[in-house]
């Protein structure tokens, strides 16, 4: 028996092969084939089935793709509606894999069709349990996801969550491994660990939800409470995993078309594409193609194209690094973005050798961010992080929008004002900055390393805040 994860940082995501005698199941798969049919391939196995925990909101599953190139059988648990072939299984059937058996485990809440799989190992034992979106490490999935497609209440769903938890996993031996979908840096959960698995034993004395002691009243209280708003891509992701997607071969060929500067220039007129940057936040600021939008690719790249670009069909041009342009398109479809019409073939350097307009976004250092604020007491300075973190410690006098819900607060910012905008490192205030300056804010500037640099100042801080109200 092979158990392996396979997880992408960049979503905070496990995928899992599985492998017995030959025979291997693929359980959430991403967008991309590749990996499971190389593990496949250089194992000598055969992909059998494809098992889902449920309809995903944060990425696109790959299980379309998977099932066409293998063969296997696409398995979803108990109330999976589909608009493409599938099997739906029942509470507790059974799946052999080789010498070993798939439990079905439904364990509605996240979702009402979350299903939980149990591993039997070769001697029938319960090994492990693939979780999903049901039970993280430190955390459980939040039940307000699937509101608007049931017509559910998220306490309805806690309530399901809380049922499933005590009904079918607590009761299940302390040495199962537990395997999530996600960890930590996913906004599938609250507050996930960083760990991307443990025992089921130490969840029990560890993770909050999982008190023996707590009510279900109490629990639906706790995991309703805090949530922020799921970024806009979630529900559209879920409604592909649902009704089918375009193939991701056909995707990766339509995006990867290298174009001159001359072609990458008629194209965005021509398709009214988005241009985006995707080279890290140092080299953007010195110069980019004017109305670039910036999201590296070293950060957390897909989900933040995600919460900021409203629209899945919206065409996209892409400036990437030097040999990081098929990376780029394969990111972007695994949450959906499908319509990249190419990429400037030779980068930002071919655009600047062309004669290009090229523009630029002055970025200065926490010291003189201090020197400046000095000298001149109305300082706008813009916090761009999110609401948790400010919290904690701010500027005094900062204004502070977070960068998730820029789009839908932008009157709030003075076009006549300068703004120094800063986040936590630098990355996503060159976000904001590149956001602003493509909709004709013309003072923006960044600072330089973000609030960690800025703590090394004496600019006055505070951690009182007033309640958010930003939706």
């Amino acid at each position: 028996m092979k158990i392996e994860q396979i997880y992408t940082g960049c979503l905070a995501q496990g995928a899992y092969y599985i492998e017995s005698e030959g025979q291997a199941a693929i359980i959430d798969p991403l967008r991309e084939t590749e990996p499971y049919l190389l593990k496949a391939k250089e194992n000598h196995a055969k992909i059998k089935y494809i098992f889902e925990t449920h309809f995903h909101a944060d990425f696109v599953s790959g299980h379309l793709d998977l099932a066409k190139k293998t063969g296997a059988k696409i398995i979803y648990g108990p109330s999976a509606q589909t608009g493409y072939e599938k099997y739906e299984a029942k509470d507790g059937e059974e799946f052999q894999l080789g010498k070993i058996k798939i439990k079905v485990l439904h364990t509605p809440g996240h979702t009402p069709e979350s299903t939980t799989y149990l591993l039997l190992n070769e001697n029938g034992k319960e090994h492990a349990i693939f979780s999903g979106d049901t039970l993280f490490i430190g955390d459980v999935g939040r039940p307000d996801l699937a509101q608007k497609a049931t017509g559910l209440t998220q306490e309805d769903l806690a309530g399901w969550l809380y049922d499933s938890l005590r009904g079918k996993i607590m009761t299940l031996p302390d040495d199962v491994i537990v395997y999530p979908a996600h960890g930590a840096g996913s906004a599938c959960g609250k507050n996930m660990s960083k760990e991307t698995w443990d025992t089921l034993g130490n969840q029990k004395a560890t993770n909050y939800a999982l008190r023996a002691d707590m009510t279900r009243d109490e629990f639906i209280k706790e995991v309703t409470t805090g949530l922020q708003p799921p970024p806009q891509y979630f529900s559209k992701n879920a409604a592909m995993n649902k009704q089918g997607y375009e193939s991701i071969d056909v995707v990766m060929e339509r995006g990867t078309l290298a174009l001159s500067p001359e072609k990458f220039e008629e194209m965005v007129n021509l398709e009214n594409a988005l241009i985006l940057d995707v080279r890290h936040q140092d080299e953007f600021h010195k110069g980019f193609v004017p109305n670039s939008i910036f999201i590296g690719l070293d950060g957390q790249f897909a989900p933040w194209v995600g919460a900021l670009i409203p629209d899945l069909m919206q065409p996209l041009a892409i400036i990437a690094p030097e040999g990081r342009e098929v990376e780029t398109v394969k990111r972007l479809a695994r949450v959906g973005y499908d319509n990249c019409i190419g990429y400037l073939d030779g980068g930002f350097e071919a655009w600047q050798k062309a004669g290009k307009e090229v523009h630029t976004i002055e970025s200065i250092s926490a010291d003189a961010l201090e020197k400046i604020w000095k000298a001149e007491k109305d300082t706008h300075i813009l916090d761009v992080r999110k609401p948790g973190e400010w919290t904690s410690e701010h500027v005094e006098g900062a204004q502070h929008l977070p960068l998730d819900y820029m789009n839908n607060h932008m009157q709030e910012i003075n076009r006549n004002d300068t703004y120094y905008i800063h986040c936590r490192s630098g990355y996503r205030s060159m976000i904001a900055a590149s956001i602003l300056k493509s909709r004709g804010f013309e003072n923006v500037i960044d600072i330089a390393g973000g609030y960690a640099a800025i703590e090394q100042t004496a600019l006055p801080r505070t951690d009182y805040v007033c309640p958010s109200t930003l939706k």
